[in-house]
């Protein structure tokens, strides 16, 4: 047996590794929160850090949690990345913590325009969910970057840039394909009802109209009232809204509720909204997810 395939073994095993690491073990450490900010780093970073996420697929960023072990990678990391702005409810005071000892972090939700909830229950609260508009993306991918340049020692800060510089035009073609598909949407039709107030950004930047939520706030953690699931029927029915659009890991109980009680024939489709999925499971990168949701809202809003 070759030498190097011994060592590559041995390495291996003393590390609880699968194989030899191309990029080295001595690598510095990006840790990343939720996975949709994950994949984005990943394209940023390159292989120039390892870039570990602790959001797994199919979670929600409202109440993932994290263990001992992930906790003191966060704390033991060159870098962390994370959305902020209330998003990783769970998560943020382990972000915190790792500052105060000195770690750099990098919100990039407060960094790339925020907007506020329109809605009375949220009215005046930031909204965490800036990844459904590619042109704040295209803002974090180039914050993402820098900080790395910046703060990460090790990392190749050419090399970052460059990789930034290459994901940045995918992300700017998305948003020239979203802009495409969308202007076949009628005004008329361009309004929206969701299982929670998350795709705000997106209709800001591709003027649609949210009408409400099932849920009326920015977190799955809140549940809807009697009087908000007939306020939100009406709502409906005035703006003849053809579907409503439910967030691909939560349950759709609370949509098919509504859809029951109103009179219209509302389609329920559902959309990824917060967080990727597994590999071959429709949304494994951010912008497989996001052509898989513009299709899917183009196709809801254009039903007869």
């Amino acid at each position: 047996m070759p030498l190097a395939v011994v060592v590559c073994a041995v390495l291996a095993v003393l590390a609880g590794l699968t194989g030899c690491s191309s990029a080295g073990d001595d690598r510095p450490t990006v840790v990343v929160t939720t996975n949709i900010l994950g994949d984005i780093t990943r394209n940023v970073v390159g292989e120039e850090a390892d870039v570990r996420v602790l959001m797994k697929p199919n979670a929600d960023p409202h109440s993932f949690g994290v263990s001992a072990r992930e906790a003191a990678e966060i704390e033991g990391a060159d870098l962390v990345v994370y959305n902020g702005l209330g998003l990783e409810e769970n998560v943020l005071r382990h972000v915190e913590a790792a500052r105060g000892s000195g770690v750099p972090t990098l919100g990039v939700g407060e960094s790339v325009d925020p907007i506020s909830y329109a809605s009375d229950a949220m009215k005046g609260q930031q909204d965490p969910h800036f990844w459904t508009d590619p042109h704040r993306v295209r803002q974090a991918v180039d914050l993402i970057g820098k900080k790395v340049g910046e703060e990460v020692d090790g990392a190749d800060a050419d090399a970052v840039k460059a990789n930034a510089a290459a994901y940045g035009r995918k992300i700017d073609g998305l948003g020239a394909w979203m802009t495409e598909r969308f202007t076949g949407i009628p005004e008329q039709r361009r309004n929206l009802v969701t299982n929670h107030h998350v795709f705000g950004y997106l209709a800001q930047r591709f003027h649609f109209k949210v009408i409400g939520a099932v849920i009326p706030s920015g977190t799955t953690l809140a549940s809807p009232s009697a009087a908000d699931l007939d306020s939100l029927r009406k709502a409906i029915e005035k703006a003849d809204v053809r579907a409503i659009f439910a967030d691909s890991s939560q349950p759709e109980r609370l949509a098919r509720v509504l859809k029951k009680e109103s009179s219209l024939d509302v389609a329920v489709i559902p959309l990824f909204s917060e967080s990727l999925t597994p590999k071959g499971k429709g949304a494994a990168t951010y912008l497989e997810m996001m052509r898989a949701n513009t299709a899917a809202i183009s196709r809801g809003l254009l039903k007869k």
